[in-house]
This record gives structure tokens, sequence and C-alpha cells, in this order.
């Protein structure tokens, strides 16, 4: 009797393992496929003409920008330094509206970035919205949300189709130039576009935490930086020194690591895009985040001298 009730037993516990052996490898099976989406993996294509480049109305041009004359609030946006609303304009269009200091600088960068031939948001800085139940806000930012755009995943800083090219180490000196401190995976995205084209387009996904400064002194940093401050940004450093082959650039924040292997032929490559923007095209950066003439001028300059600083390398390190 004692026998055959410790063979149910053994028997009971054997199936309870095989079923959990499977729940865990059903489990595994759906988190391969939610980590391998369908398409050709794009961050960046080398534009055509950059000097053509529209900077004040960006990647969504004059076709994407917000229907105003009717805002219809849908909910609120969980998550991130900054409060959101989801909306619909009057053409039917869906907007994700950030509302905080971080809308002027995200507007400027997505469109420094698009200027270069990195995939982006589409997003527009509105200098007022009421949005009915939530109020009056100055300087909100429409993120756009197309019904052909599915988010699938974050883009990982460390592990991805790039690393090591030319494009992802230009983009990550990029974070450096526009100081965006918060360099962490949440604020990446890969979006699937049903488009016909069958593409996965990596993309920095939030960017307001950019003109602003941060320490490079560890853990410091967490308390000196700020965003969308075109002041501490202007008189930030940028550039500290090439040693050997390799580009010391001075930042702060998160994942600091990442631009401990820049090259000179790296810093060249991005300094040689940035090189055909003109002053004006980067100038109409800011005035689409709706910064006064006097923060323009600062902003701009500032990232022209950075960008001339990244030219004056190749010169540099063969004088050395």
């Amino acid at each position: 009797m004692m026998r055959a009730t410790r063979l149910r037993i053994i028997v009971l516990l054997t199936l309870i393992f095989s079923l959990s052996t499977i729940d865990v490898g059903l489990a595994k099976t759906k988190k391969e496929k939610k980590e391998n989406p369908k398409g050709i993996p794009v961050l960046w294509r080398k534009p055509t003409n950059i000097g053509s480049r529209d900077l004040y109305l960006g990647p969504g041009g004059n076709a994407m920008r917000p229907d105003l004359r009717r805002i219809t609030f849908l909910k609120e946006e969980k998550g991130g330094y900054s409060k959101k609303y989801r909306v619909r304009d009057a053409s039917g269009k869906t907007w994700v509206v950030k509302v905080s200091k971080e809308a002027q600088s995200e507007t400027s960068a997505v469109r420094l970035l698009w200027g270069l031939g990195y995939l982006t948001e589409i997003n527009y800085l509105v200098p007022s919205v009421t949005i009915p139940g939530k109020g009056t806000f100055t300087n909100a930012r429409f993120e756009a949300r197309p019904d052909n755009w599915k988010r699938v995943e974050e883009l990982k800083w460390k592990q991805n189709p790039f690393v090591g090219k030319p494009e992802f180490q230009g983009l990550k000196i990029m974070m450096a130039m526009i100081n965006n401190w918060d360099l962490k995976d949440s604020n990446n995205q890969i979006i699937q576009l049903n488009n016909g084209r069958d593409e996965l387009h990596y993309i920095i996904s939030d960017l307001g935490a950019t003109f602003g400064h941060a320490s490079t002194t560890p853990l410091f940093w967490r308390i000196t930086r700020s965003r969308n401050n075109p002041n501490k940004y202007g008189k930030a450093n940028f550039f500290e020194k090439v040693k050997g082959n390799q580009v010391v650039l001075h930042f702060g924040g998160k994942n600091r690591g990442l631009l401990k292997n820049i090259s000179v032929q790296d810093a060249t490559w991005l300094a040689s895009l940035l090189a055909q923007l003109s002053d004006s095209q980067i100038r109409d950066a800011f005035r689409a985040a709706n910064y006064t003439p006097a923060q323009v001028d600062l902003l701009a300059s500032t990232v022209r001298a950075r960008s001339n600083e990244l030219l004056n390398l190749e010169r540099v390190s063969r004088n050395r």
C-alpha cells in the first residue's frame, strides 16, 4: 500500500514538472518571437543632399503637421519625466503631446539627427495648445503615432546590428554633441513599418534630456544634470583630446562607457556630414522649437563650434 502511494506521488510530481517545463518552453518561445521582429534593420540612410533638407519642418514635412482646429483628448500616457497626453487632431491623426521643458530640446534634437540621415520620430512644437479637460499648454511637443508604425521593442545600446559601424559610432558622438545624458535602452525604439518596404527603424525615441549639462564626475552628474538649458549647454565642454587614435569627448551621464571607443575616423565621418548643414539649417532646427532669437543664436553657434572641433580632428591627429 505504501509503495503504491509513493508511486502515485512520484508520477504526480513528474507530471507537474513536465507541465511546468512546457510552460517555460512556451514562454521562451513567445519571448523569442517578440525579440525577433521581421524586417531589414535601418538606422541611417545616406542623404542625397543634406543642404536641401528642411530642418524647420523636420522629418514629417508640411504634410504631417498637426491640424489644430480640433483636439480630442484620448488618454494620459504613463512613464517618463514629462507629462504626456495622447490626442487626436482635426484630421484624425493621433499624437502624443509632451508638455514639459523637454518639449523644445527634443524637437530640435530630432531635426538635427534627421538632417544627417538618421531615422527619427516625427514631431512638431506647438507654441500654445488647449487639450480639452486638461488645460492650455505652451511649447507642447506633438509626436506622431502613424497607423502603419508598430513599436516592437527597445533598441539596445550595447547589442544591435549596427555596433561598430560608422553610422552607430556617429550616433553616439551626436549624443555627446547635444549633451544627451540619458542614454538608456528604454528611451529607444525599434519600429516596424507596414509600408511595403519590410523595414525595422532603429531610433532614439526620447531626446528630451538634451541641450543642457551633466558633470563627468561619477554620481555627481545626477545632481548637476540639466535639460533644455541653452546657457549651460553653451558653456559645457565637448572635445577633450586625441589619445592615440581615440577621441576623448567630455560626456557625463548614463552609459558613459559607450563613448570610450570613438576613433578619429568615426569623428571625421560624422563631421563630414555636419559640415554639409548650413548655419541657416542649424538655426532652423532651433527656431522650430520656439526658442528666442538669442537662444537660437547661442544653441546654433555651439553646435557649429562643436562640429568644427570634430572637423579639425584629422588635422590635429596628423600634426601630433
